[in-house]
Protein backbone atom coordinates (compact mmCIF):
# COMPACT_ATOMS: atom_id res chain seq x y z
CA UNK A 1 0.00 0.00 0.00
CA UNK A 2 0.99 3.09 -1.39
CA UNK A 3 1.13 6.50 1.45
CA UNK A 4 -1.72 8.14 -0.61
CA UNK A 5 -3.92 5.28 -0.56
CA UNK A 6 -6.45 4.24 1.57
CA UNK A 7 -6.92 0.84 3.38
CA UNK A 8 -9.92 0.65 1.34
CA UNK A 9 -8.61 1.26 -1.64
CA UNK A 10 -8.81 -2.15 -3.48
CA UNK A 11 -5.33 -3.32 -5.03
CA UNK A 12 -5.29 -4.82 -8.51
CA UNK A 13 -2.70 -7.42 -9.87
CA UNK A 14 -2.03 -8.77 -13.57
CA UNK A 15 -0.28 -11.58 -15.16
CA UNK A 16 0.19 -13.28 -17.93
CA UNK A 17 1.33 -16.59 -18.46
CA UNK A 18 2.20 -18.76 -21.90
CA UNK A 19 -0.05 -21.04 -23.69
CA UNK A 20 0.94 -24.43 -21.77
CA UNK A 21 -0.85 -25.45 -25.15
CA UNK A 22 1.80 -23.96 -27.23
CA UNK A 23 4.90 -26.57 -26.80
CA UNK A 24 5.76 -29.25 -29.09
CA UNK A 25 4.80 -32.29 -26.15
CA UNK A 26 5.70 -34.84 -28.76
CA UNK A 27 9.76 -33.20 -28.17
CA UNK A 28 9.25 -32.41 -24.64
CA UNK A 29 8.12 -36.14 -24.06
CA UNK A 30 11.59 -37.00 -25.11
CA UNK A 31 13.22 -34.91 -22.50
CA UNK A 32 14.08 -36.24 -19.01
CA UNK A 33 11.86 -34.97 -16.12
CA UNK A 34 15.23 -33.36 -14.95
CA UNK A 35 15.72 -32.16 -18.56
CA UNK A 36 12.28 -30.79 -19.17
CA UNK A 37 12.48 -28.65 -15.59
CA UNK A 38 15.83 -27.26 -16.90
CA UNK A 39 14.54 -25.97 -19.99
CA UNK A 40 12.04 -24.36 -18.11
CA UNK A 41 14.20 -23.11 -15.39
CA UNK A 42 16.61 -21.88 -18.76
CA UNK A 43 13.45 -20.05 -20.28
CA UNK A 44 13.80 -22.84 -23.13
CA UNK A 45 10.33 -23.90 -22.34
CA UNK A 46 7.72 -21.85 -20.69
CA UNK A 47 6.82 -22.36 -16.86
CA UNK A 48 3.63 -23.71 -16.00
CA UNK A 49 0.99 -21.05 -15.57
CA UNK A 50 0.20 -21.79 -11.91
CA UNK A 51 4.10 -20.53 -11.00
CA UNK A 52 2.94 -17.09 -13.10
CA UNK A 53 -0.35 -17.09 -11.17
CA UNK A 54 1.67 -17.39 -7.61
CA UNK A 55 3.90 -15.29 -8.21
CA UNK A 56 7.16 -17.50 -8.05
CA UNK A 57 10.55 -16.33 -8.72
CA UNK A 58 12.60 -18.49 -9.11
CA UNK A 59 13.37 -22.74 -9.09
CA UNK A 60 17.11 -24.80 -8.69
CA UNK A 61 16.70 -28.50 -9.82
CA UNK A 62 18.98 -31.22 -9.76
CA UNK A 63 18.51 -35.12 -9.79
CA UNK A 64 15.72 -36.07 -6.69
CA UNK A 65 15.89 -32.34 -5.58
CA UNK A 66 13.86 -29.16 -6.34
CA UNK A 67 13.84 -25.41 -4.92
CA UNK A 68 11.26 -22.82 -5.54
CA UNK A 69 11.10 -19.16 -4.08
CA UNK A 70 8.12 -16.71 -3.61
CA UNK A 71 7.99 -13.55 -1.89
CA UNK A 72 4.96 -13.55 0.50
CA UNK A 73 2.90 -10.84 -0.45
CA UNK A 74 -0.94 -9.29 0.48
CA UNK A 75 -2.28 -10.86 -2.46
CA UNK A 76 -1.72 -14.28 -1.25
CA UNK A 77 -3.51 -13.57 2.42
CA UNK A 78 -6.22 -15.05 4.01
CA UNK A 79 -8.53 -13.16 5.95
CA UNK A 80 -6.43 -13.68 8.96
CA UNK A 81 -4.03 -11.44 7.22
CA UNK A 82 -0.99 -14.64 6.70
CA UNK A 83 -0.57 -16.31 3.48
CA UNK A 84 -2.84 -18.64 2.79
CA UNK A 85 -2.88 -22.49 3.80
CA UNK A 86 -3.26 -23.30 0.13
CA UNK A 87 -0.82 -20.69 -1.42
CA UNK A 88 1.88 -22.75 0.74
CA UNK A 89 0.23 -26.24 0.26
CA UNK A 90 1.04 -25.03 -3.58
CA UNK A 91 4.46 -24.46 -2.97
CA UNK A 92 5.09 -27.50 -0.92
CA UNK A 93 3.54 -29.58 -3.51
CA UNK A 94 5.42 -28.01 -6.20
CA UNK A 95 8.63 -28.54 -4.37
CA UNK A 96 7.48 -32.15 -3.83
CA UNK A 97 6.59 -33.20 -6.45
CA UNK A 98 8.97 -32.04 -8.95
CA UNK A 99 11.57 -33.46 -7.10
CA UNK A 100 9.97 -36.51 -8.06
CA UNK A 101 9.82 -35.20 -11.59
CA UNK A 102 13.62 -34.91 -12.16
CA UNK A 103 13.76 -38.44 -11.32
CA UNK A 104 11.98 -39.91 -13.86
CA UNK A 105 12.93 -40.96 -17.65
CA UNK A 106 11.63 -40.07 -20.81
CA UNK A 107 8.29 -40.80 -21.61
CA UNK A 108 7.27 -41.50 -18.11
CA UNK A 109 4.97 -39.36 -15.93
CA UNK A 110 3.77 -38.48 -12.45
CA UNK A 111 0.72 -37.13 -10.68
CA UNK A 112 0.55 -36.37 -7.07
CA UNK A 113 -2.02 -38.82 -4.88
CA UNK A 114 -1.80 -37.29 -1.52
CA UNK A 115 0.33 -34.38 0.33
CA UNK A 116 0.35 -34.01 4.35
CA UNK A 117 0.79 -30.90 5.37
CA UNK A 118 1.78 -29.39 8.73
CA UNK A 119 1.50 -25.77 9.01
CA UNK A 120 4.41 -24.66 11.70
CA UNK A 121 4.13 -21.08 11.88
CA UNK A 122 2.34 -18.16 9.85
CA UNK A 123 3.84 -16.61 6.69
CA UNK A 124 3.62 -12.76 6.03
CA UNK A 125 4.98 -10.24 3.92
CA UNK A 126 6.95 -9.54 6.64
CA UNK A 127 8.37 -13.54 6.24
CA UNK A 128 10.13 -11.70 2.93
CA UNK A 129 11.36 -14.59 0.53
CA UNK A 130 10.07 -17.62 1.10
CA UNK A 131 11.56 -20.94 0.05
CA UNK A 132 10.53 -24.23 -0.48
CA UNK A 133 12.72 -27.28 -0.69
CA UNK A 134 11.75 -30.58 -2.25
CA UNK A 135 13.37 -33.72 -2.31
CA UNK A 136 13.07 -37.80 -2.95
CA UNK A 137 12.55 -39.94 -0.06
CA UNK A 138 11.97 -43.08 -1.88
CA UNK A 139 11.08 -44.13 -5.50
CA UNK A 140 10.25 -47.15 -6.97
CA UNK A 141 8.67 -48.18 -10.31
CA UNK A 142 4.88 -47.24 -9.81
CA UNK A 143 4.96 -44.68 -7.06
CA UNK A 144 7.69 -42.01 -5.19
CA UNK A 145 7.76 -40.52 -1.56
CA UNK A 146 8.95 -36.88 -1.54
CA UNK A 147 8.86 -34.40 1.32
CA UNK A 148 9.12 -30.58 0.96
CA UNK A 149 10.30 -27.82 3.54
CA UNK A 150 9.22 -24.19 3.31
CA UNK A 151 11.16 -21.20 5.26
CA UNK A 152 10.92 -17.41 5.39
CA UNK A 153 14.03 -15.52 4.82
CA UNK A 154 15.16 -15.79 7.90
CA UNK A 155 16.11 -19.64 7.65
CA UNK A 156 12.79 -20.83 10.06
CA UNK A 157 10.56 -23.05 9.03
CA UNK A 158 7.07 -22.05 8.20
CA UNK A 159 5.45 -25.51 6.46
CA UNK A 160 6.86 -29.35 6.19
CA UNK A 161 4.89 -31.82 4.12
CA UNK A 162 5.30 -35.35 2.64
CA UNK A 163 3.98 -36.27 -0.79
CA UNK A 164 3.39 -39.68 -2.49
CA UNK A 165 3.17 -39.27 -6.43
CA UNK A 166 1.88 -42.08 -9.15
CA UNK A 167 4.38 -42.97 -11.80
CA UNK A 168 3.08 -43.99 -15.05
CA UNK A 169 4.17 -44.13 -19.08
CA UNK A 170 2.55 -41.78 -21.41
Amino acid sequence: MTQTQSPSEPRTRTFTWDDPFGVDFAAVAKLSGLELIQEMIAGRLPAPPIMRLMDMESMEAQEGRVAVTMRAQEFHYNPLGGVHGGVIATLLDTAAACSVHTTLPAGTSYTSLDLTTKFLRPASVASGLLRCEGRVISRGRRTALAEAQLTDEAGRLIAHATSTCLIFEL
